[in-house]
């Protein structure tokens, strides 16, 4: 393997690496046209039976999509996906990674006719070791099934609607391939994951590294960080095994301004670049990796949220993830900073993405633009023993795959109540978004947990509330009279529901992680409440949130919605990203007058 020079930048945007925080340099799209075949009622078992149509699909947009070529919206419990390619030529300790970014729901997948792997879970990566499976030919043959039926509810499947239309709140299915399709040539032995977090009080990077492929012999780490021009360590651990977790001490400038300079925040998003080599006996290079990280913290205290220590006060939109053309996949890396950058340009410094696990491109545009993201697990609609394994288990995969990316400051396992229809009554529902609570924590004590956002809080850092309440009025008297908390917990149903189930929860941070919601459309369109045009959507949206950053109780809010999705017109952008109203009345609105000098 050759020697490679100083790193780039924390990720480079021309390069669209599917996984920005772990990079290489020898990977390859499959994305591109597919060999197809619809199997409606999952009869065929192998890839010889398969009957392929005379349309191809466009991967990695699902099949339901029309830019997919297909766009086959109706009831089909599987489909089938063949391609050929050419093997890279691999010396002879390097490995062909074939990885997928997110496969809806089931996946089994084959190389010349014979299982490489079989995955569940519609919004995780996976990946499959095929050195063997092709090495020394010329051409190989991928296939792959995805089962996927329509009407399980008992599977996280977040917005996609089990009816044949699209109703109410829920969307378009979601099926087979919908991220990106790439191989990748590894070393034998190589960095095959890492992750890093940060501590402010200890002004550390710490990291976890973990070492496939490895021997009895021991490894060299190198570990370089840089922040622009600047070099905050450059050191060599020794490693025995196949894990590494060390803290990376950073020289601490002492002074306050300095020390900002340095943290990561949403006005400031400053990133710290990693550059990794690991190595063997006589100083022989194994494998080098680039990534990135960033210094910043986040908790609650008291009734605040904090970044870096201090109160910061949330401005939200709640973003849904799906594109007229494409559905859940994106319809290209320039589409997904242009979803971040609208979002700053309202005047958000935050989004709640919406039952969709999203590309990690977007969290990489997060980290690099500086956007804070709740990131929240797509619902299952049954509480039952296989609903619970595969939340669980995805769920786990989620954090895992998202550790480390400094804009992720929140995570949400469940939202209103969805999969738990019987919470106060059920204490076997009540034990279950304890666990998942529990579960986080342990997986990433960092973060705050929001046990149920909505309402029916039993287990959280953060009280969610979804109110739609159009008068303002009335809005503005549910949270500002006398004594509000005592009386908001025991007596207001903003949504019909109980806010509080464990009332000690009372003196935590309170959102208002759900409101307004107000369409510009005519009735065939949903929403919450309607205007006529945008100037009437401007003076509402500017008198609503005026309304809702006056709540003294609140430490943030989010407004529904980001874009307009499908039949739901209550977005402040068209589907299309175009605005309803100009950006900077919008971002005059949101803002308003800066709280905790934000």
């Amino acid at each position: 393997m050759r020697e490679t020079s100083s790193p780039r930048r924390p990720a480079d945007p021309a390069h669209g690496y599917p996984r920005p925080q772990l990079q290489r340099d020898g990977w390859s799209s499959l994305n591109g046209p597919w060999r197809f075949a619809l199997d409606p009622e999952a009869t065929w078992s192998a890839p010889s039976q398969v009957e392929w149509s005379e349309r191809p699909v466009v991967v990695p947009f699902a099949p339901e999509t029309a830019a997919s070529g297909v766009g086959h919206t109706g009831y089909f419990r599987a489909c089938w996906y063949q391609r050929g390619f050419a093997p890279p030529p691999l010396g002879e300790d390097e490995r062909l990674i074939l990885h997928f970014g997110a496969v809806d729901f089931r996946a089994t997948v084959w190389i010349d006719g014979a299982i490489a792997l079989e995955h569940e879970g519609g919004y995780t990566p996976f990946e499959a070791d095929i050195t063997d499976m092709i090495r020394g030919r010329k051409s190989a043959t991928i296939t792959v099934r995805a089962e996927d039926d329509p009407h399980d509810l008992s599977k996280p499947r977040g917005k996609q609607d089990w009816q044949l239309e699209p109703h109410s709140i829920w969307y378009p299915r979601t099926s087979g391939i919908w991220q990106t399709v790439w191989l990748e040539v590894v070393p034998k032995t190589r960095i095959a994951s890492l992750r890093f977090r940060s501590s402010l009080e200890r002004w550390e990077i710490a990291f976890d590294a973990r070492i496939a492929g490895a021997s009895h012999e021991r490894f060299d780490l190198h570990v370089r960080l840089t922040c622009g021009d600047e070099t905050l360590a450059d050191d060599t651990y020794q490693v025995a095994g196949e894990e590494v977790d060390r803290a990376i001490l950073l020289s601490d400038p002492g002074i306050d301004d300095s020390r900002n300079d340095l943290l990561w925040s949403p006005e400031h998003p400053t990133l710290i670049a990693a550059h990794l080599e690991l190595r063997g006996a006589g100083g022989k290079l194994l494998d080098s990796v680039r990534s990135y990280t960033a210094l910043r913290s986040v908790a609650v205290e008291g009734d605040r949220f904090l970044l870096n220590g201090r109160p910061f006060f949330l401005r939200m939109v709640l973003d849904q993830g799906y594109w007229p053309e494409t559905g859940l996949t994106t319809p290209d890396d320039a589409a997904l900073e242009r979803d971040v950058t609208l979002a700053k340009a309202m005047g958000f410094n935050g989004v709640r993405k919406h039952q969709k696990i999203e590309d990690p491109r977007y969290l990489f545009w997060a980290d690099t633009l500086g956007l804070l993201v709740w990131e929240e697990m797509p619902s299952a609609y049954r509480f039952n023993k296989r609903s619970i394994e595969r939340v669980t288990r995805e769920w786990v995969r989620i954090i895992e795959r998202d550790y480390s990316h400094p804009s992720v400051v929140a995570w949400v396992p469940i939202n209103e109540s969805w999969g738990v229809p019987n919470l106060p009554q059920n204490a076997s529902e009540r034990h279950y978004v304890r666990a998942l609570y529990h579960l986080t924590k342990t997986l990433d004590p960092s973060r705050p947990v929001v046990g149920n956002d909505g309402w029916e809080s039993v287990a959280t850092d953060m009280i969610g509330i979804h109110d739609y309440d159009d008068d303002m009025a009335r809005m503005a008297r549910r949270y500002h009279a006398d004594e509000v908390l005592p009386r908001l917990f025991k007596r207001e149903r903003p949504g019909g529901r109980l806010l509080l189930l464990e009332p000690h929860h009372a003196e935590h941070p309170i959102v208002l992680s759900e409101f307004g919601g107000i369409a510009l459309g005519g009735r065939e369109t949903w929403g919450y409440s309607r205007c006529a045009d945008g100037e009437e959507l401007a003076r509402r949206y500017a008198t609503l949130l005026e309304t809702v950053r006056s709540l003294g109780i609140l430490c943030g809010f989010c407004y529904t919605q980001f874009s307009d999705t499908y039949q739901e017109a209550n977005g402040l952008l068209y589907a299309d990203r175009r605005p309803k109203v100009p950006l900077g009345t919008l971002a005059e609105a949101t803002r308003g007058i800066q709280r905790y000098g934000f």
